[in-house]
């Protein structure tokens, strides 16, 4: 099996996520053993925020780096325990609310659209949007 990077790297989904978190500095960090759970914003993801956002970004290192440690938590939390709990903490630090419901999981708003993607090193689920902790935001 693959780890993290390298299987959201084949998925070919990610392109812009995985140029975040190599501009972030945190490929080394994704690639320890973990385990890891990411909350993986499509590049249709990406794509939905205002223009001029994510070239900001990447022009802004430490700023970009509170973002991608916003979509990962610690553990290996999978689709059922998403389903028994309200909130994860996540690398950065904040925690991102899970709230399940008939029509699925979300984490803040963003709706999982795909769960369950086991790695080496951790899980991914794949989002529709983007994460901004409300600290980030709020600059």
């Amino acid at each position: 099996m693959a780890d993290l990077l390298e299987t959201a790297s084949n998925a070919g989904t990610f392109n812009t996520l995985l140029k975040a978190v190599e501009a972030a500095e945190l490929v080394e960090t994704l690639k320890t053993p973990g385990p890891y759970t990411v909350f993986a914003p499509t590049d249709e993801a990406f794509a939905q925020l205002p223009e001029g956002t994510l070239e900001s970004l990447l022009q802004n290192i430490p700023k970009l780096k509170r973002i991608v440690a916003y979509h990962v938590a610690f553990g290996d939390v999978r689709a059922e325990d998403l389903m028994q709990i309200e909130e994860a903490e996540t690398m950065e630090g904040s925690i991102v609310a899970i709230e399940s419901s008939d029509d699925g999981i979300k984490a803040n708003d963003a709706k999982v659209v795909k769960t369950d993607i086991l790695t080496d090193n951790g899980v991914i689920h794949v989002i529709d949007a983007v994460l901004i902790p409300a600290l980030v935001a709020a600059e």
